[in-house]
């Protein structure tokens, strides 16, 4: 039986599989048992018997007629001389008739047929059984089967409250230190986070520390922030530092179609905290049972509302002393109940928000220890052309670059497969759809008018990375940019300019082919989106600073559904205004700016269709001297300066209404 970690003592690991094993086995042991008994004493496949009396056995063995018999008193059924005697006659036999060759014979056996018998030589005498013996024989395959059903239904009442069999069992997962330990070293990028917990580790590895002046350590503490952020990750760390057992289990885990199982699973969680104390039980997405009570379709008796009272009581009848933390993680804790906030339950909510650069930088560290990675890859490099990605996202930037290495058939990972592996989760793989002539050069230059744009009025905090024409997820083309430095405050002027550069490929299309196209869609709800926000929720419009964006449908089922609208038609027509105001100021700018350098747009569109993907380099180099000076890499191998002549596309159609660039990374 596996040791419980705790004080070296030997304890069944509750919440797993180990503790059930024994039972689980006895339970089939029994089964078999009782089929076994079954199988012996009922034998369906009997020879044929024939009744005789004593005297014709007597003459049949007489004559030679009889294999073996044996002779057994049975003084339960006729006094002291009572016998039964059963034999089997010889195969070449005239007494066998229609196959029966097996005879019994019951009655009072004198003493000189008993001697007759005995000189035959082919009988033999046996013990007889009394009556509480053959009882016994009778019995034993109904014993069996009762203390079967009793064993189960005894299992039963002893679980009464905790559902059927084993539904109200918890289904918490106990780590093993030995095996699955994290610490603090493992975890990066959110250093403010492993500061709040450390005082947890401390009370876990010394109590009496904090109990001798009266402190009290916080019985639960909620970890909120998006997700990959490392939640879950930073809950292993502390039971890792403080040397405990670990506790995990789902919200989802206690929700089940049979009311009051969620609540015994509770209960039955907590009970094993209590054994196992010190120790951590971690809940990962409790928003699935602690959702706000009394609102929405469920009403006051559905089965969460219940295993969320039972997770509230069970948190008012423990004291902090006994060693239990609760932590929780969620990504939504507006809509979390405010009873399972208050102090004495989850009051203390550590934000674990997305790392910045040097968080980046480091956790990127932490999991290229695992990746073989060339000598030139630069991490911070890496960690700058990644804001806004969380600590998942990173590792499986890394991962991506390893596949991608190893299908490249390289030992190494290079920053040309890190490039690749950014480019492929931000904007997604590319998908080499065929486009016919007339599609291309649409998309060539609805770009172009983006590129153009971004290097003209950039300030040097989006510089332009890369534009391309090869289709990624669903854009048939994009235009990247990846920011200088993290953005903790975005200007007026800044939003400005990213409206003015989203209007650029409608502008390029309309100015070159005289026509639009529903390839803009994209770029108009982005830019639509940014003037909107900057009238109702920053304050940068006439209309001055008032929050005009809480007209928001609740369609959240643990909150009520409803819609509000704080003010009124006038002013929702004067918001339109300051909207259209903007975005018509931004259109008429990038208009100005695309027809001043016609010449570049021209040159960037005719790079695109010969090359499909320029750098932001090449385009600078256009605007600046009108032409490519730089050599483009064009997969392994690096190629001179563009030719005059653009190679031929197969034919093929588009599908229609496909949006042509995504969305910039920092909008």
């Amino acid at each position: 039986m596996p040791s419980n970690p705790i004080n070296g003592r030997n304890r069944p690991l509750r919440g797993g599989t180990p503790d059930r094993f024994p039972k689980v086995m006895l339970v089939w042991a029994a089964i078999i048992l009782a089929l076994v008994a079954l199988v012996v004493f009922t034998d369906n496949k009997a020879p044929k018997v024939v009744e005789w009396t004593i005297s014709r056995v007597v003459q049949a063995a007489e004559t030679g007629q009889v294999a073996d018999g044996v002779i057994q008193p049975n003084p339960g059924k006729g006094g002291l001389d009572w016998s039964e005697i059963s034999g089997t006659l010889k195969p070449d036999s005239k007494l066998i008739v229609g196959g029966a060759s097996h005879f019994v014979a019951n009655g009072r056996l004198t003493d000189e047929n008993l001697q007759r018998l005995q000189n035959t030589g082919v009988f033999k005498e046996k013990a007889s059984n009394d009556a509480f013996t053959s009882f016994l024989m009778n019995m034993l395959p109904i014993f069996l089967i009762v203390g079967l059903l009793y064993f189960l239904f005894m299992r039963q009442i002893r679980m009464a409250g905790k559902g059927a069999m084993s539904f109200g069992k918890s289904r918490a997962k106990m780590l093993t230190r030995d095996r699955d330990r994290i610490t603090f070293a493992d975890v990066a990028g959110c250093d403010e986070a492993k500061e709040e917990v450390a005082e947890i580790v401390d009370f876990l590895k010394d109590p009496k520390k904090f109990q001798k002046i009266g402190g009290r350590i916080p019985k639960g503490c909620l970890l909120v922030g998006p997700p990959g952020t490392g939640k879950t990750l930073i809950a292993r760390a502390v039971a890792g530092e403080a040397d405990v057992p670990f506790f995990s289990i789902s919200g989802s885990d206690f929700v089940e179609m049979f009311v009051g199982v969620g609540a015994a699973r509770v209960r039955d969680m907590f009970e094993q905290g209590r054994k196992n104390a010190p120790c951590i039980i971690f809940i990962d997405e409790i928003d699935a049972v602690g959702r706000q009570r009394g609102a929405g379709l469920g009403g006051g008796n559905d089965e969460r509302e219940q295993t969320l009272n039972s997770i509230l009581v069970e948190m008012d009848g423990f004291d902090a002393h006994e060693g239990v933390i609760i932590v929780a993680a969620t990504n939504r804790p507006d809509v979390l109940d405010s009873a399972l906030l208050r102090p004495g339950r989850f009051d203390r909510q550590i934000l674990i928000d997305l790392p910045d650069l040097k968080g980046r930088e480091e956790i990127l560290k932490i999991h290229a220890k695992k990746i073989q990675l060339d000598e030139a890859v630069d991490l911070s490099v890496v960690a700058r052309s990644t804001p806004g990605m969380a600590g998942a996202d990173l590792a499986n930037l890394l991962n991506e670059g390893a596949l991608l290495a190893a299908r490249h058939g390289k030992s190494k990972v290079g920053m040309a497969e890190l490039d690749e592996a950014r480019d492929k989760i931000s904007y997604g793989r590319e998908r080499r759809r065929l486009m016919d002539d007339a599609d291309k050069k649409i998309t060539a230059f609805h770009e172009a008018g983006h590129a153009v744009l971004q290097a003209v009025i950039d300030d040097g905090r989006l510089p332009l990375h890369k534009v391309t024409i090869i289709p990624r997820g669903q854009a048939l083309g994009v235009t990247m940019m990846i920011p200088s430095k993290d953005f903790l405050n975005q200007s007026k002027p800044f939003l400005e300019n990213q409206i003015c550069m989203g209007m650029g490929g409608r502008i390029a299309e309309d100015l070159v082919f005289h026509e639009i196209t529903t390839g803009a869609a994209g770029d108009i709800k982005h830019v639509t989106r940014i003037a909107r926000k900057m009238v109702c929720d920053w304050g940068m419009s006439p209309l001055g600073p008032i929050a005009y964006g809480e007209n928001q449908d609740h369609i959240f089922l643990g909150r009520e559904i409803s819609r509000s609208q704080n003010y009124s038609e006038e002013t929702a027509r004067a918001i339109d205004a300051q909207i259209r105001a903007i975005v018509d100021a931004q259109y008429e700018r990038a208009t100005k700016i695309i027809t001043e350098h016609r010449a570049a747009l021209d040159k960037i569109a005719e790079a695109l269709l010969q090359f499909e993907t320029i750098e932001g380099k090449h385009v600078m180099e256009i605007i600046q001297f009108g032409e490519i000076r730089s050599p483009i890499v064009l997969g392994p191998k690096a190629t001179e300066t563009p030719k005059e002549k653009t190679p031929e596309t197969p034919a093929a159609k588009s599908e229609p209404g496909a949006a042509t660039d995504a969305a910039p990374a920092t909008a």
